[in-house]
């Protein structure tokens, strides 16, 4: 497994995203397509994006009762896409009906991958108002291990917990962080951030980065200063 960017296309349309990938002549980028752009456009938007031969992370957090996800699953299955994610805060059970669902009756599957807790939550938000009161790493490494168990490829986690997560899980258990800024960048509303560089040192797999190349004044340039700074 190479390590690789994948670009957050958080677009509100399906012209807005084709028109940015447009752009993108020499390399495809693996893409996320996230709540904003699926709700908006719906299925078709994936199919589109797949078929100019991108690699696709669908990134929609499931998160509801076993047997909706389940069926939910089944039904995403069908899009081909690379990687899919879930709330690890479902439990067990809900992530295991999810690899039930996505799984095709050939045993073919995309990655599956659970959120542990986004990168924007800190640990006094996390304690007041989730009412966890562990530390932060603990509970990260917690649901790794349980999405684990439950037959999972990885986690989303920051990138400051994906050592961890390698250590105390397993070397190949995928770790998919984002919350990756340029040194020089803004921080946005995410709170445990990283550089690219700092990123692959610490052990992400995969760094997930957004608005500091698709608002960018040179998007191209932008992704490939991010691909050198974290595959080098």
């Amino acid at each position: 497994m190479g390590k690789d960017v994948i670009i957050a296309c958080d677009f509100a349309s399906r012209d807005q995203t084709l028109q940015f990938l447009d752009r993108f002549q020499d390399k495809k980028p693996f893409v996320k397509i996230g709540m904003e752009l699926y709700y908006a456009e719906g299925p078709q938007i994936v199919r589109d994006i797949k078929a100019r031969g991108h690699q696709i992370f669908l990134d929609l957090k499931l998160h509801d009762i076993p047997n909706t996800v389940e069926k939910a699953m089944r039904v995403l299955s069908n899009l081909q896409v690379d990687m899919v994610n879930l709330h690890a805060t479902g439990g067990r059970m809900m992530m295991e009906a999810a690899l039930r669902g996505l799984t095709k009756p050939d045993g073919t599957r995309p990655l599956l991958i659970a959120v542990t807790q986004l990168t924007s939550t800190t640990q006094e938000v996390m304690e007041q108002e989730l009412l966890i009161h562990g530390k932060l790493e603990d509970v990260v490494l917690s649901y790794a291990k349980n999405a684990r168990d439950a037959g999972l490829d990885g986690v989303v986690c920051s990138p400051w917990e994906a050592g961890i997560v390698h250590e105390h899980v397993g070397v190949g258990f995928v770790t998919v962080t984002p919350g990756v800024r340029f040194a020089d960048g803004d921080a946005g509303d995410q709170k445990r951030i990283a550089t690219p560089e700092k990123a692959n040192e610490i052990g992400s797999d995969y760094i997930v980065v957004g608005r500091p190349i698709t608002q960018a004044s040179n998007p191209e340039e932008a992704y490939r200063r991010c691909f050198h700074e974290f595959c080098g």
